[in-house]
């Protein structure tokens, strides 16, 4: 695989996977869009270890204490604001693992890979992500996350295996409906991403491990590279955005793009 390409999508995945619009639409889109070959599941996987970096580095404060209550909620006590955290992190990853394994055994999850979905999904969940940021309350902070939220969100983030849908969109939509500021919707939604990732990864690696080669690996490093800092880049910008815009660029980008391949994709 050339660098240009390990580039291009790693660039693509990184910026694309914690902004609302949809990184597994974007890559699906590559390929059908274009005269590059599909990039393999070892490239896939690399891409997705580069971004998970990028989250954790922003919000090492955040992980470093989830990651501390582990042992306690492991004794089954949720008594600490780390093991709270955590608890809530698996709560809200499990409908997602769920409907997942759903997807997958019924094949439905190929199915689903077209641009005509990925129109539909970039445009009608795009209006309601506009709906929920211009119409909820601004009042809640990510201290405030609670078990019946978390679950909830949980149920919007398995709604993103749908592709286009956006996994940081549908969450922060799901966010801002509960009331929360735009900032601390996006951090519940970055946070939320870690054991999802994590779970994607350790999927993928498995079947990736038994065919990967050495000149494989050596890309899926390249391309692990390029994503870690161009997710890191564009969680960045987003969160210091979000102090004073609200989601309407990104919405608008959907709807352009959604629009545009519903047009193209038509019949």
């Amino acid at each position: 695989m050339t660098l240009f390409q390990l580039f291009l999508l790693a660039v693509i995945q990184g910026v694309t996977e914690f902004l609302p619009i949809s990184s597994s639409g974007h890559l699906i889109l590559l390929p059908q869009l274009t005269a590059l070959p599909d990039q393999g599941q070892v490239i896939d996987v690399a891409v997705h270890l580069g971004t998970l970096g990028a989250v954790i580095l922003y919000f090492w404060r955040d992980v470093a204490v989830a990651v501390a209550g582990l042992p306690r909620l492991l004794t089954g006590r949720i008594d600490t604001p780390g093991a709270r955290l955590a608890f809530l992190l698996i709560i809200a990853t499990i409908p997602a693992i769920l409907f997942g394994l759903v997807l997958k055994v019924t094949g439905l999850d190929d199915a689903m890979r077209s641009a005509m979905v990925i129109g539909w999904t970039m445009l009608l969940f795009g209006l309601v992500l506009w709906w929920a940021d211009q119409r909820s309350p601004t009042e809640k902070e990510a201290t405030e996350w609670s078990l019946r939220e978390a679950w909830l969100l949980g149920l919007f983030q398995a709604i993103a295996l749908i592709p286009g849908t956006s996994r940081s969109g549908i969450t922060i939509t799901g966010a801002r409906f509960l009331g929360y500021k735009r900032a601390d919707a996006a951090k519940v939604s970055m946070l939320m991403s870690i054991p999802v990732i994590i779970a994607s990864a350790v999927l993928l690696g498995a079947e990736v491990i038994q065919t990967a080669d050495a000149s494989a690996a050596k890309d899926g490093a390249i391309a692990a590279a390029f994503a870690f800092a161009s997710a890191l880049l564009a969680l960045t910008l987003m969160m210091r955005l979000l102090r004073s815009v609200s989601f309407t660029p990104y919405v608008i980008y959907r709807v352009v793009l959604g629009i545009g391949l519903i047009w193209w994709a038509w019949p």
